[in-house]
């Protein structure tokens, strides 16, 4: 065990609170500085989890990054909020939006050449939202989404605002992506109000110690797909005669029907940093407290009580050695002890693949990275970036809570050189309104 110990050089310099030697080896070695032990953790989270702040931001300065989950999913963020230092979990949450900003900033760099490559096109997408639950069913929204791409434009027009658990707010919106702009920052159109806002990449200093405060008093939650054990299985047809099933889709695209086997939501919630009051509050999920939150409206002449830090903790006296030798992901506490529970439920999905479908899976995946900000979009981008059989998924059908499911189809598809450049632009007659989506 020895040679693991001296592999993880800089997790001993800080379980041995020896700031010099750590100093010392990142300037000699800093590529070493987001090596994972055996439990997945770096240096980083070990200093975050102990309350070291002034580990934390040597590490930071010397860009160690911040959104490294260890094998049982928890981040630096995760204990730093754990420990309940104000100050820690400032500085964590302001290094994660700093690094989260860059990584866009490259993507779109990348996502700009890729978009140049592939011939102009409109493509429409039909959501339909379906419950088992007749009731619920007759309630839920549909939408006809509408994409022009011209160049490294993208144009998308929608008219579900947003989607949370059983809540959705309809309207009519218009997403901007210019590619070939210098900032290719992105604009949120409401076509109804005449106004528009960009999509902000930087929050102000109130904005940070607001969500400072409700991530001290919310769960802390991790929710992971767990994609190991996925496969693919062609439905079948017929009684005495089993053959694959196939379905025309769009009047044009023949289609295999696959049923998606093994996929699984994994979510784990915390709350030890809470108290009483907190633990009352948070019977409901935490996307039902930000919806609620971003809907006040707060005087800016009144100033809003923070919450304060935890008291300081006891120091554990945990060794290296215990830590180190521990199984992988069963270490010791190293600060509070934790509290959570674990919740698994198996998804069923449907997915129908076209083999000669227009468009890529890699163009579709390079669209998406431009309208995340729609969360559902966000959630459908992250289901097709499982490893699909061959070909195009045309129509899907995935869950989306354990009630209500959506299919998703492809419906329209063409490619097009005569789009209009107007369409990429922003009306004269609309005005800016920064408060217009308080999520985006």
């Amino acid at each position: 065990m020895e040679k693991e110990i001296d592999e993880y050089e800089l997790h001993k310099c800080v379980f041995n609170n020896d700031l010099k030697k750590l100093t010392q080896i990142l300037k000699a070695k800093r590529e070493i500085i987001d090596k994972k032990d055996i439990h997945g953790n770096t240096a980083l989270y070990i200093a975050t989890a102990t309350g070291r702040l002034e580990f934390v931001c040597i590490l930071l300065k010397y860009e160690a990054t911040v959104n490294i989950k260890n094998v049982n999913g928890w981040t630096p963020l995760s204990e730093a909020i754990s420990f309940g230092n104000r100050q820690l979990i400032e500085v964590i949450l302001k290094k994660l939006k700093e690094q989260t900003r860059k990584s866009l900033t490259k993507r779109k760099e990348s996502l700009k050449v890729a978009l140049n490559q592939i011939d102009d096109f409109y493509m429409e997408v039909k959501w339909e939202f379906c419950s088992w639950v007749p009731l619920i069913s007759k309630i839920l929204p549909n939408d006809v989404c509408k994409i022009y791409k011209s160049g490294s434009k993208i144009r998308l027009d929608s008219t579900l605002i947003d989607f949370n658990e059983m809540k959705w707010e309809r309207g009519d919106i218009t997403f901007l992506f210019c590619g070939d702009n210098d900032n290719s920052m992105i604009t949120a159109l409401d076509n109804d109000a005449k106004c528009y806002q960009y999509v902000r990449t930087q929050e102000s200093e109130v904005e940070i110690q607001d969500e400072i405060d409700l991530l001290m008093m919310s769960d802390i939650v991790t929710a992971n797909f767990s994609t190991k054990n996925v496969s693919f299985t062609q439905v079948k047809t017929g009684w005495f005669f089993r053959e694959d099933k196939k379905e025309t889709i769009a009047g044009q695209y023949k289609c295999d029907l696959y049923h998606v086997n093994g996929l699984t939501l994994e979510q784990k919630k915390r709350r030890e940093h809470l108290n009483r009051d907190d633990l009352l509050k948070n019977k409901t999920s935490i996307v039902d407290s930000l919806t609620a939150k971003s809907s006040i409206v707060v005087d800016p002449n009144i100033e809003i009580p923070r919450r304060t830090s935890l008291s300081p903790l006891q120091n554990r006296n945990i060794t290296w050695e215990e830590y180190i030798n521990s199984e992988p992901g069963n270490y010791p506490a190293l600060a509070r002890e934790i509290v959570f529970k674990r919740s698994q439920k198996q998804l069923k999905a449907t997915i129908s693949m076209c083999s000669d479908f227009p468009l890529s899976l890699d163009t579709l995946l390079n669209v998406f990275e431009v309208i995340a900000p729609l969360k559902h979009f966000s959630k459908l981008r992250d289901f097709i970036s499982l490893k699909l059989p061959k070909g195009f998924p045309i129509s899907i059908h995935i869950p989306i809570i354990p009630t209500v499911g959506a299919k998703i189809t492809f419906t329209d598809f063409e490619f097009r050189s005569n789009i209009s450049p107007e369409l990429f632009n922003v009306p004269e007659d609309y005005t800016l309104d920064e408060s217009r989506f308080p999520d985006l």
